[in-house]
């Protein structure tokens, strides 16, 4: 028995070689793999990102760093001085607060309003629910520059324009900027519970109205989340709608500051606020620094709620648009 034995290690002794071998050839093949989807996925996320850290670099450069052709990317030094002269320049906690009142409100209005309409789009059935759904994907696909005119003369007739009210009333009607989008988001999530919830809540008791704010509206919280973002978003970069109903200087948004900041490069009036701040300039450094503190509330938002946001458009169906 045990020069069998032996004889069965010594022909077994091949076979695990081979056995490593192979393990070893494909940890190799999947490491191989795995360093080109890296390289990959490197290049395209630079391609993305490539903007915003040309803006964050450039923010930093002083004068001789923008004429010097040796430097692009690693400024001589950091010159904070930048944030301080853009910041005045902007006024930017006296906009910040026109900005964060308009999206927000607007914000809400989009989440309840479009939120109770898809709902109704899901769950009920009503004499032309087909063309009325297909009139609010119609809305989608035409840009608001198209209808401006007539929602011009109509504010104006209410005698609603320079003030907030044609970007905030609309959004608690299921219009406003991508309304329809959000109609469209919600109807598919509700679209895609089970009906005996609310089957159960009509035998507990509960109406329609009670059975939308107690039971379904709780459970598309995913959905409220990418509703939430997305609304804040655009409504906050939104520069067309409030540069045609807002005039009044004082209560104009942040970014509506930006091409008034564009235009003092090079120019006259530059000059003069030269001779006011000293040895500042308004050059591109100031520009892009000017930029970074319009879109800083988004990054922070954006990094806090970041998890949550890509659960959430995965749960609420988005990927598969």
């Amino acid at each position: 028995m045990k020069f069998t034995e032996k004889i069965a290690k010594i022909q077994a002794i091949p076979k695990d070689k081979k056995n490593l071998s192979l393990v070893a050839a494909t940890k190799t093949k999947h490491i191989i793999v795995r360093i080109f989807y890296y390289l990959v996925l490197c290049s395209l996320s630079f391609v993305f990102l490539y903007p915003f850290i040309k803006m964050i670099v450039t923010s930093f450069m002083s004068d001789a760093d923008l004429i010097n052709i040796v430097v692009k990317w690693i400024p001589e030094g950091l010159r904070w001085e930048n944030y301080e002269v853009a910041f005045e320049q902007l006024d930017y906690l006296r906009y910040l607060k026109n900005s964060l009142l308009v999206s927000g409100v607007a914000t809400v209005g989009h989440l309840l309003s479009c939120s109770f309409v898809g709902y109704g789009f899901a769950r009920y059935n009503f004499r032309l629910k087909g063309p009325l759904f297909a009139l609010v994907i119609l809305s989608m696909l035409v840009p608001i520059q198209t209808i401006i005119f007539p929602l011009y003369m109509q504010f104006a007739n209410w005698g609603w324009t320079d003030s907030y009210l044609p970007l905030l009333v609309p959004t608690f009607f299921g219009y406003g900027l991508n309304g329809a989008f959000f109609i469209f988001l919600f109807r598919q999530f509700f679209s895609g519970l089970p009906k005996e919830m609310e089957e159960a809540a009509r035998i507990d008791g509960c109406g329609p109205l009670r059975t939308f704010f107690r039971i379904m509206l709780p459970m598309s919280k995913s959905t409220i989340l990418v509703g939430t973002v997305l609304s804040f978003v655009w409504h906050w970069n939104d520069y067309f709608e409030p540069s045609i109903y807002v005039r009044s200087v004082h209560k104009q948004l942040l970014p509506s500051k930006l091409p008034a900041l564009y235009e003092l490069v090079n120019t006259e009036e530059a000059m003069e606020l030269v001779e006011e701040m000293g040895a500042f300039t308004i050059n591109e450094a100031i520009i892009m620094a000017a930029t970074v503190l319009v879109i800083l509330p988004l990054l922070i938002v954006y990094a806090f709620l970041q998890k949550q946001f890509m659960e959430g458009v995965e749960r609420s169906g988005l990927t598969g648009m």
